[in-house]
């Protein structure tokens, strides 16, 4: 993130890490911080599983992971990453030569699991298939799968532990050749999560994939999500992000790039600050910011939308967004372009209006873009 002399609070210093790629998608260094997810189809209902993939990537995703957890699913990945517009990371467990076979059907990267993977011979094998095929490679370490000699070196699962078994498979890698490679270190806990991200930061200049593993549901998983992975972010630490969730996976990429843009370190789509609503609202703010979001998501331009119900802050917010309205009386409200007052706006008008100057301000922004890419 560039600093910003006027408001310095805003500054993020992200951790220096080597650059790898997933496929196209550079991971690490200077490159935007990645969202992923997973598909939850059977991933052999190859049309299930590549409309899920589309679907997610037509949401903001980046990367897209499947499971592979058997021979019939290898074979489907082939189609897959064929069909795929974006990279496809297999995700691997128990089962090494599932991890060849992912690589000759196409892998951009290879998720293993250093707690159920296998001895080293069986890691240097996969190693040899990602380096035959171009693929990356994630150490995907799991609290609730550890090493059992870390288990009982440590007594239970622990940021020491895990950090330990991620930089055990790291220097397995690298003596064998293989630096492209990225980390994770997962737990569902939270405050586990983050003292080892925080210690495997301090211990490694690989680019590191965050995530709060089995976070729950849409509600609670985000909310945990957003303090473990927020918190981490702000402090500069990560590279690429999955956000777990027990819903849509197009869900997880919504919830990722709202993380990333209230830290400023993404920006895609709209922003949109709105008030909670009270008894002085001009309209019904909680049903007309429900309905836009839903109108608007199919803008895919950086800008932001305020949509405040009545006067006491609706001015000063609509000064620092693009397009904005405030509640007024009489059945109508103030719009807003460029943080500037433009016209009145009747209430039951008031949602086409909105979106027709987002689509409008939206069309400025990406004509401008291109002009300056072309200059």
């Amino acid at each position: 993130m560039s600093h910003n002399p006027v408001r310095p609070w805003r500054n993020i210093d992200r951790r220096k890490s080597r650059q790898i790629m997933v496929g196209n998608v550079p991971v690490g260094g200077d490159a935007p911080i990645s969202v992923q997810t997973m598909t939850n189809t059977i991933t052999s209902d190859v049309a299930a599983t590549i409309a899920q993939v589309q679907r997610a990537a037509d949401a903001g995703a980046d990367i897209v992971r499947v499971s592979t957890p058997d021979e019939s699913s290898t074979r489907a990945l082939k189609e897959i990453v064929r069909e795929s517009p974006v990279p496809i990371v297999a995700d691997i467990h128990f089962h090494y030569k599932r991890a060849i076979e992912a690589a000759e059907a196409g892998a951009a990267c290879l998720r293993i699991n250093p707690g159920n993977i296998g001895d080293e011979k069986r890691v240097a094998e996969v190693i040899r298939a990602a380096k035959d095929h171009g693929c990356s490679i994630r150490i995907g370490v799991n609290a609730g799968s550890l090493e059992k000699h870390l288990l009982e070196k440590y007594g239970e699962p622990c940021p020491d532990a895990m950090v330990e078994s991620g930089l055990d498979h790291i220097r397995i890698l690298q003596d064998h050749d293989f630096h492209e490679f990225k980390i994770s270190v997962k737990a569902s806990d939270v405050f586990m999560s983050a003292a080892a991200y925080q210690q495997l930061a301090d211990a490694t200049d690989a680019p590191i994939h965050l995530g709060i593993t089995e976070a729950g549901g849409l509600m609670s998983g985000t909310i945990k999500s957003a303090i473990g992975l927020g918190n981490l972010l702000w402090m500069g630490i990560g590279d690429t992000m999955r956000v777990s969730l027990s819903a849509d996976p197009v869900e997880e990429v919504k919830v990722g790039f709202e993380i990333l843009k209230s830290l400023g370190l993404r920006h895609r789509g709209v922003n949109i600050i709105s008030c909670p609503s009270c008894a002085r609202q001009g309209f019904d703010v909680i049903k007309t910011v429900e309905t836009l979001e839903k109108r608007l998501e199919h803008i895919k331009t950086p800008m932001s939308l305020s949509i405040i119900g009545c006067v006491v802050n609706g001015p000063g917010e609509a000064l620092m967004t693009d397009v904005g309205f405030t509640g007024g009386g009489a059945g109508s409200g103030m719009v807003y372009l460029a943080g500037k007052a433009s016209h009145k706006m009747s209430n039951d008008q008031m949602i086409e209006h909105i979106v027709e100057e987002v689509e409008k301000k939206a069309a400025q922004l990406d004509a401008e873009a291109a002009q300056d890419a072309a200059e």
